[in-house]
């Protein structure tokens, strides 16, 4: 098929991509020059795995190519995937849907034949049927023009995985031509057994908020437990090994740490959480909001373990390495960062704070530039008065506490993310304390 996929960021590049791995011609459109010339150029703005060969594979055989010509798009395409950012509305509560509806008005009128508009976005429910109206009444061929909700459920870091090889697809249709188009251009993820959920509108884009959603009532669960534990002297992660082991729970997001970010969780929440409430759900609202409450407080949270981790040694004036800027491990990206907050909070007390990310170095500075950063993991300890994992990474996982103990002035490590195994490290010569872990 002929693709268009509106959007280019971390929702519409690997998209675009990956419609190109399943064979498609597809043409990505953005109003950012710079990136599209980036693009054109087979270069990948964004960390992503296996996202970089795509992008250079596909454009230099021609099957994908970028524009900010919106008009171009329309005239190609017969399919249009909207992929634009509906950050957090000014409100703090909502989704701001104006770039969604932004391109409609920018793509509706080039529309003179009968095609598919398939959003991709996260978006209010009720958004459809809006995008809908607008779409019809603006566009040269009218009813002609179908509109399906096709949520992503991507993960960053595997966001290439997830798009060719996802465990479901949902469409939220209002007829059997948009149902078609669906698995028309899905017709090889289809045909893998991937199950496909054909519903109305409103249950597709409800089901997209109520599945991140859930899982940040699942991170923030095991982190109120891990408070508990830190109260009681009892070991989260033996929890998280009896929880995950029952088949109505399952481990999957259950990580104690200090909270999610990114630019999905956070939002989602907010949003679910004030749609509960517009549609009289209260009950249902007191309950996300009790999540989004336990979430921001992981920072305070973990400066709390910090300080008694330090004992009678002040903060203020500390040398302090923080592992990890990125919001998870496998990206670069550092919106709502919870590592970044953290490294911010150690700052504002007064420490003097590097941190390393194998990735995100370069976009952190650019969000935190009052931070010290490197990207030389065994030289971001040196004369550091105390560590702190605050990212996942594998790197740090891998790390070897032997070769690294002589680095610091304080071999103390505090791993915010609960995912060592502390021993080795302490037979090194490290004092480790976790979140929810007894601390020695």
């Amino acid at each position: 098929m002929r693709v268009s996929v509106i959007g280019c960021g971390h929702l519409g590049i690997p998209h675009a991509a990956a419609m190109a791995e399943l064979g498609h011609e597809v043409i990505g459109v953005d109003v950012d020059r710079e990136k599209i010339a980036w693009l054109n150029a087979g270069e990948c703005p964004i960390f992503e795995a296996g996202l970089p060969e795509l992008i250079a594979r596909h454009t230099a055989s021609g099957r994908l190519r970028f524009t900010t010509d919106i008009r171009e798009a329309a005239d190609f395409a017969e399919l249009h995937f909207i992929g634009v950012g509906t950050p957090i509305d000014a409100d703090g509560r909502s989704y701001d849907n104006a770039q969604v509806f932004g391109a409609i008005r920018q793509l509706a009128p080039h529309l003179d034949k009968a095609c598919t508009i398939v959003g991709k976005s996260t978006v209010t429910v009720g958004t459809t049927v809006q995008v809908t109206a607008l779409a019809q009444r603006l566009a040269p061929a009218g009813e002609r023009v179908e509109v399906v909700w096709n949520p992503e459920f991507l993960r960053e870091g595997h966001a290439v995985e997830d798009t060719l090889r996802p465990d479901r697809l949902i469409a939220g249709v209002t007829s059997a031509e948009g149902e078609k188009a669906i698995r028309a251009v899905y017709a090889g993820i289809l045909d893998a057994g991937v199950p496909l959920f054909v519903t109305d509108p409103q249950t597709a884009e409800l089901a997209k908020g109520a599945a991140n959603t859930f899982l940040g009532l699942k991170i923030s669960y095991i982190n109120a437990v891990a408070d508990m534990c830190e109260a009681a002297g009892g070991d989260i992660s033996k929890i998280v090994e009896i929880l995950g082991i029952d088949p109505r729970i399952g481990a999957g997001g259950m990580k104690p740490g200090i909270g999610y970010g990114g630019g999905c969780l956070p939002k989602d929440v907010r949003a679910f959480t004030a749609s509960a409430r517009q549609l009289g759900a209260d009950q249902a609202a007191n309950l996300l909001l009790a999540a989004e409450k336990i979430n921001e407080t992981r920072v305070s949270v973990a400066m709390g373990l910090i300080t008694r981790a330090m004992g009678d040694r002040p903060v203020k004036g500390a040398g302090v390495t923080v592992w990890g800027a990125a919001f998870k491990p496998g990206t670069n990206d550092v919106r709502e960062s919870p590592a970044l907050a953290l490294a911010q909070a150690l700052q504002q007390v007064g420490a003097t704070v590097t941190v390393h990310d194998p990735q995100a170095v370069a976009t952190a500075m650019i969000r935190n530039p009052e931070l010290d950063y490197t990207d030389d993991l065994p030289a971001s300890l040196d004369g550091a008065d105390l560590v702190v994992l605050a990212t996942d990474w594998p790197e740090y996982m891998k790390a070897n506490p032997q070769s690294l103990a002589d680095r610091p002035a304080n071999p103390l490590l505090i791993d915010c993310r609960t995912i060592l195994d502390p021993e080795p490290w302490r037979v090194a010569g490290w004092t480790v304390h976790q979140l929810g872990r007894p601390g020695k």
